[in-house]
């Protein structure tokens, strides 16, 4: 078992998983935003979560409100809003926080297995990405600016 797998996740309907549960799957783990200036990328997630979910692959969103306050809502308002507005059947998660003492486990482990720029390991921004291969292995890291279809190839590559 990858050291990843026993990671707990809470749906955003309140349901226990862990990151196991998708264990078999490529996985793109994203922190998400309703109100952000990358919000419009979940249109491009959902667009790749459709496009590769049939051959082993998934998005795990994770809501997270520590960069300028732009996941104010509560669970239902974020399942809500990106159901509404975006249509995402991908999963999704129950509000986080990804930097700092209170930073979720998963997210720990994502940074240090892939730092960001100069090897700093804090999340910059909402929308920033993590690719993870079919074992549990982080195999890389996107910037928020990273556009979904940008990620295409590195998912296909994972996936054949």
């Amino acid at each position: 078992m990858n050291p990843i797998d026993p990671i707990e996740l809470r749906t955003i309907d309140g349901e226990l998983q862990t990151f196991g549960d998708y264990a078999g799957k490529v996985r793109l783990v994203v922190n998400v935003a309703s109100k952000c200036g990358f919000t419009p990328q979940y249109e491009g997630l959902e667009t790749l979560y459709r496009a590769y979910k049939d051959k082993g692959f998934t998005i795990l969103g994770f809501p997270c409100d520590q960069f300028g306050h732009q996941e104010p809502g509560d669970e239902a308002e974020i399942k809500s809003f990106c159901t509404l507005t975006y249509d995402v059947t991908f999963p999704l998660f129950a509000k986080i926080t990804v930097n700092g003492t209170e930073a979720h486990p998963l997210y720990r482990h994502l940074k240090e297995a892939a730092p960001g720029l100069l090897g700093t390991e804090a999340i910059k921004w909402n929308f920033t990405k993590f690719l993870v291969d079919r074992q549990g292995t982080v195999v890389k890291r996107f910037a928020p600016k990273d556009n979904p279809d940008a990620i295409a190839p590195d998912i296909e590559a994972l996936l054949a």
